[in-house]
Formats: structure tokens, sequence, C-alpha cells
């Protein structure tokens, strides 16, 4: 893994510690990562994730949101979703050739997605969130690389810290993405117009 990305790993990591909740990364097979290569098409920097830091049981914990990131086994499968749904749904049409399925909300079900089209000089791409159930795919940055995505979901859990583990009202959770929005406005200003986080 680069600094960068082992940063952003480390920092996630450490929250999690802080926080006192559950999370396990292991090592991802470099023949299975390699097969994902060439099934998926993942970028370098995600590999380098998996290889690494295989998020084997990593949910983020926030008020407004709790992002499960696949495994390394689970990813060929989670594509499903979307290339062949189950109940005999119709696959979607607009959904691209190039986008990666990582993770999920476990609260909404909304899908979290690399766009492997778009890939930067250090191999790596932005990450996309799309709400699901709906006729159509319409993608929401929710960050501008994965490694910022990783920054985003620690700085998140970090500041979630503050509010305690009660039932959240309104008023708490847009409390909480106001405290949010300033922050990620520091990590991937793009990211924060998006809107996703705020």
């Amino acid at each position: 893994m680069d600094s960068d990305l082992a940063e952003s790993v480390e920092g996630l990591k450490e929250v999690f510690q802080k926080r006192k909740l559950e999370c396990a990364f292991g090592k991802a097979d470099k023949a299975a990562v390699e097969e994902l290569r060439k099934q998926l098409r993942i970028p370098a920097r995600y590999r380098a994730f998996l290889t690494a830091a295989d998020p084997t049981n990593v949910e983020t914990v926030t008020p407004v949101e709790r992002v499960r990131l696949f495994p390394a086994s689970e990813l060929v499968k989670a594509q499903s979703v979307v290339t062949a749904p189950p109940d005999g749904a119709t696959p979607s049409l607009d959904w691209k050739a190039g986008w990666v399925i990582i993770g999920e909300s476990s609260l909404l079900g909304d899908l979290y997605f690399l766009d492997t089209s778009k890939l930067d000089p250090e191999g790596d791409c932005p990450v996309y969130t799309a709400v699901s159930g709906q006729t159509r795919w319409v993608p929401t940055l929710a960050a501008s690389s994965f490694a910022q995505f990783l920054r985003i979901l620690s700085t998140a859990m970090e500041i979630a810290a503050g509010f305690g583990d009660g039932i959240m009202d309104d008023e708490d959770e847009d409390s909480f993405r106001e405290s949010l929005g300033p922050k990620v406005k520091v990590i991937d200003s793009p990211a924060l117009r998006a809107g996703h986080w705020t």
C-alpha cells in the first residue's frame, strides 16, 4: 500500500478502536485479488487495499449512515445485485460496465461503488453512491478517490462519537451533518459539493 492509502486505512482502524466497535481486517489472497482484477477490472490502489487490509468485518456507524465494506470474497456476488437481480427482476440497463460495487448502506440498502472508467495516476478512482430500488441509477459522488472515501468514513465515525448511542431525532441528524460538512470540505471539496454527506 502507498503511504496515502496506508494512512487512510490506519485512521479507520484507529477510530474503530477509539469507539470500541468491532471490526476486522484481513489479507486477501493475491491470486484471488488478481482474479478480481481480471473479472471486475478493479484498480491498483483498491487491489493493494484488499491484499493488505481486506475488510472482512467492517461497518462504520454514524447517526445517519452505516457503511459496510465488502471483503474480497463477496465482491463478485455483490455485483449480482445489478447484473442478475433476485426474484426474476430485469437487470438494470443503465448500470455502467465500469462501476464496481464495494459496499452498501446497512440502513438504506444504497450501494457504494468505484467508477473504474475514471482512473487517476495513482491507480485510484472515485467512489459513488446511488439510491437502490429506483427505476434508474443516479450516481452521487461520495469521494474523489477510494483513499479519500476511507478518510471521510473515519471522520464521520469520529464526529459520531460525540453524539452517543441514543436514538437520534431529526435535529440531532441535522447537527451531525452540519458538523461533518466542514471536515469533508477539507478532505474532498467536490464530494461535499455533491451533497451526499450533508
